[in-house]
């Protein structure tokens, strides 16, 4: 969300795609990550109150989305919010054990929680985001805190 301090996560997509540069995912890409949305967490947080007994009963809940996406479709849909077309996009796959993780901003393996339990127990409803809609507002802000004119690293 808008008040995350997630941002490196996301900036390093749009670092490289809005400077034409290749992307370096690891493995084949299709690593499924979870980003949820600030508001989103608010809400689980917030949905105790509905069902106090069943939160006390069960103590721990994941705290994230339920819609993943691959690391791959992540690099398309950041492409998209920033007017990139798709054939533009430059995605190099790689060998993680030979190269290690290297700048790339997620682990290696796939990066989610599941929030199950809280829509279980608790009746969340799931997240009322959309990470497409998000990166639409997102980029706006990665080019307001320097965009293409900030400096980025590319060799660790």
């Amino acid at each position: 969300g808008r008040k995350s301090n997630k941002w490196t996560y996301i900036d390093w997509y749009f670092d490289r795609l809005c400077r034409e540069l290749p992307l370096p995912i690891p493995e084949d890409g299709t690593q499924k990550v979870s980003l949820t949305n600030s508001e989103d967490v608010a809400e689980i947080l917030a949905s105790p109150l509905e069902n106090e007994e069943a939160a006390v009963e069960q103590r721990f809940f994941n705290c994230g989305t339920d819609q993943l996406y691959t690391y791959d479709e992540v690099a398309y849909m950041c492409a998209d919010a920033a007017g990139i077309p798709k054939d533009k996009v430059m995605i190099e796959h790689y060998d993680s054990e030979l190269f290690g993780k290297a700048y790339f901003p997620f682990r290696m393996t796939d990066f989610y929680v599941a929030p199950d339990t809280a829509k279980e127990k608790l009746g969340y409803g799931g997240a009322k985001n959309s990470l497409s809609e998000d990166l639409k507002w997102y980029y706006d802000s990665w080019k307001a805190r320097g965009g293409t004119d900030k400096y980025i690293e590319l060799v660790k």
